[in-house]
């Protein structure tokens, strides 16, 4: 008696494990377009760091992720059982965030670039002047230089040159919790549409599902994002292994610059896709608007097809960019009225 009951807890475990087996391949599937959102942007948040700290920074912002997936498993289930209405509220705070943060990264890589022609604009018209003083003063420099103790020069990142300020420390230390940040809002998203995957399913198998994906999607995700940064020092190491290695070595070492601006562009694009798609979604009549102009390209010869799937997406980011320029604005106004204490 005693065995047939272990063989019937067997089978109800064996049957438990397959059908969440199923669950999770089927949330993993619906959940694969944030994923791959989710490594683009990972990939460009942790790159700009030290050849020597790439790794470090890439476990920093996994474990950080690790932790956002405890907070939000349990937080989701509870929500889902006891306030089931705000979920897509929730969803389309973070979804304004993710907005924000593009349009910010957009706003400041104008200034960035507006403030350095400014400068060299500068720096050409002064140059005149400023090689006459150095010709007035070369005496005077000659016998002072040497009385000078050389400084050593501090390590600053490139990123710095608006914050004279900044260290490499500090610049780190904002990447990671950036990125932390921005993997809280995708990880929530991937969290709810597996949730609405197994909503009909009993407890259990909603715990063991939800914490599959968590670990699943952060490993994954983290992996392949330490393989992307560290893509520069296998060409490296396939370059000085020299013989029918140095060619592919090469190739990488080439390639390397171009994928990482790549990543940068995509992982921006990725925050208005991501950020607009959530706000889309949350308001019913701007939903049925998207949906309704995709409708209308659809029934054009040769391209409807194409257009119906990407209309769609070019109105998510538009409306994503939008959203973000609009919540970038509202801040600047607000440091015009309201300026923080120094």
């Amino acid at each position: 008696m005693a065995g047939v009951s272990l063989l019937m807890l067997l089978d109800d475990i064996a049957s438990l494990l397959d059908d969440v087996s199923l669950m999770t391949k089927m949330a993993a599937r619906k959940a694969a377009s944030v994923l791959g959102d989710d490594l683009a942007l990972n990939a460009e948040q942790v790159s700009g760091v030290r050849a020597d700290r790439e790794l470090p920074v890439v476990w920093a912002v996994a474990k950080g992720s690790m932790l956002n997936k405890v907070i939000l498993v349990p937080s989701a289930l509870a929500i889902s059982a006891f306030i089931p209405w705000a979920i897509v509220p929730l969803l389309m705070l973070g979804g304004i965030y993710l907005c924000y943060e593009g349009a910010e990264k957009l706003v400041h890589s104008y200034l960035h670039k507006k403030a350095l022609s400014t400068s060299s604009a500068s720096a050409v018209q002064s140059e005149p002047l400023a090689s006459t003083e150095r010709l007035v003063a070369a005496p005077s420099l000659a016998v002072s230089h040497s009385s000078k103790a050389p400084h050593s020069p501090e390590v600053r990142h490139p990123d710095a040159k608006l914050d004279p300020n900044m260290d490499v420390q500090t610049y780190e230390l904002g990447k990671i919790k950036g990125a932390i940040r921005t993997d809280f809002v995708l990880s929530a998203e991937i969290i709810v549409i597996t949730l609405g995957i197994v909503s009909d399913a009993p407890f259990m198998q909603q715990v063991m599902v939800l914490a599959g994906i968590a670990l699943g999607m952060t490993i994954s995700v983290y992996g392949l994002v330490a393989g992307i940064v560290k893509l520069d020092d296998l060409g490296l190491y396939l370059t000085k292994k020299g013989g029918a290695w140095e060619k592919p070595g090469l190739a990488i070492l080439a390639a390397c610059p171009y994928l990482m601006r790549g990543l940068s562009i995509v992982g921006t694009i990725a925050m208005f896709l991501v950020g607009g798609g959530i706000l889309v979604h949350g308001l019913a009549w701007l939903e049925h608007w998207v949906a309704a102009a995709a409708a209308l390209t659809h029934g054009l010869p040769a391209i409807g097809n194409v257009l119906a799937w990407l209309t769609p997406l070019l109105l998510h980011m538009v409306i994503g960019l939008a959203a973000g320029l609009l919540v970038v604005g509202l801040f600047k106004v607000k440091e015009l009225f309201m300026p923080s204490a120094q």
